[in-house]
């Protein structure tokens, strides 16, 4: 079931607030990101005390969660400030109604507002429909890299 609705009239975009914990785990879900609702409201306490983060939700009208966008600003010695996109998930049934698109320009606006110079964001390799999103939206593929974990306990 695709619902499709009007961003302009229908959606808001809003800080993350810790009511939201529940529909953002579930979102992660979509992703294939199993998180428990527990980590998620320990993570956005911490994140929303940090302005250096900063998680924008999309609801409807009646206040249900249907994405979500985390960013976080990050100095670096060998490139001007850039924001960069930690998450970023519309609701599959809602997905291609430009909800996404104004999650994004969200964080474009407050990146802007703080003083990054740009946003990178990763993609997984087998997310083909999300690549083709970010390029639609004016992002470029600039460089393709492994990612290497060590887990530290």
């Amino acid at each position: 079931m695709t619902n499709k609705v009007s961003v302009g009239e229908k959606i808001k975009i809003r800080q993350a607030e810790i009511k939201d914990v529940q529909r953002i785990a579930s979102l992660c879900e979509q992703l294939e990101y199993f998180v428990t609702n527990q980590q998620i409201e320990q993570r956005l306490t911490k994140i929303k005390n940090n302005d250096a983060h900063i998680v924008y939700v999309a609801t409807l009208e009646d206040k249900y969660v249907i994405g979500w966008a985390h960013a976080h600003i990050c100095d670096s010695i060998v490139i001007p400030t850039p924001a960069i996109i930690l998450g970023l998930v519309v609701d599959k049934d809602y997905r291609h109604s430009g909800i996404g698109r104004f999650l994004m320009q969200q964080i474009e606006q407050w990146a802007s507002v703080a003083g990054c110079d740009s946003i990178l964001l990763r993609s997984n390799i087998k997310r083909q429909e999300a690549h083709l999103f970010y390029e639609k939206i004016g992002y470029s593929n600039i460089k393709q890299s492994l990612t290497f974990h060590k887990k530290l306990f």
